[in-house]
């Protein structure tokens, strides 16, 4: 496959994924939960009053913690069918614009105060045309803030995960589903472990995952075993992303040593 190949499976990956998996409830879609993503590098109340933009929205769960939070609107931009999702999740606020497309159509807008992509770039081929695009849409001062797979932390999980996806992105729904069911018994069992011994993504499970509904566990195992396309960075890889494409004052974060967050000033 070329990269508009992957590109495309990978939006269709999701399309599928979010029009099954609809909600955000519980502490998946928590203000707590956002907080966290987020520290140390902004505050919630820093938030209030902005114009912001979210690339890749998925069902709504960022853009619905950014509205509650008092930004001023939100254009939450979402390239895959779970757009109808999306706007049907937050059909009751009136601050918001929906966008269907990729990351790039957020250069269309000007002046924004900032940009979130949470749990997205990692998930795109050429992640150097959205971020470019971005930088545009951002005023003067303006900044961007992204999430992604980290590699650093996750060295053990990667000789796990990698060779099963090969199989997993392969699979229809139905058998894709019991993988699913199988290893959501295993983080169960994991998750009471980690808190006797000190294992691989200790600080991820009780931080983040043991904090999830059981539906919700599901989900995030579904996640990472369904998209075509997905890329664990290493800080210097994601530092290098943002300052190629004209970033400044570039901060990071190893978030419960699995994740980087950076956040970065135009």
């Amino acid at each position: 496959m070329n990269t508009k190949e992957i590109s495309k499976k990978t939006i269709d990956d999701f399309s599928k994924q979010w029009l099954r998996y609809r909600d955000n409830n519980g502490f998946y879609g928590s203000l707590k939960l956002f907080k966290d993503i987020i520290s140390p590098l902004l505050r919630i109340e820093e938030l209030k009053g902005l114009d912001v933009c979210e690339i890749g929205s998925g069902t709504g769960r960022i853009a619905k913690m950014l509205l509650d939070l008092g930004v001023k609107s939100v254009i939450a931009i979402e390239p895959s069918d779970s757009y109808y999702v999306l706007v049907e999740n937050l059909k009751d606020y009136k601050n918001v614009k929906f966008v269907k497309g990729d990351g790039s159509s957020v250069s269309q807008f000007r002046d924004l105060d900032i940009i979130f992509s949470i749990g997205v770039i990692h998930h795109i081929p050429e992640p150097e045309i959205v971020i470019k695009e971005a930088y545009k849409a951002l005023k003067k001062e303006g900044r961007i803030f992204i999430w992604v797979y980290a590699k650093e932390g996750n060295e053990k999980y990667l000789k796990f995960i990698e060779p099963l996806r090969k199989i997993t992105t392969k699979l229809p729904h139905f058998l894709l589903v019991l993988i699913v069911e199988v290893l959501y018994w295993f983080s169960l069992i994991y998750g009471k472990m980690i808190k006797i011994f000190r294992l691989p993504l200790s600080d991820y499970f009780l931080n983040v995952f043991n904090n999830m509904s059981p539906s919700k566990k599901r989900l995030i195992i579904y996640d990472q075993l369904n998209p075509l396309y997905a890329k664990y960075y290493t800080e210097e890889e994601l530092i290098k992303l943002l300052s190629k494409c004209g970033f400044k004052n570039i901060k990071t974060h190893h978030r419960h040593n699995y994740s980087w967050s950076a956040i970065a000033t135009k």
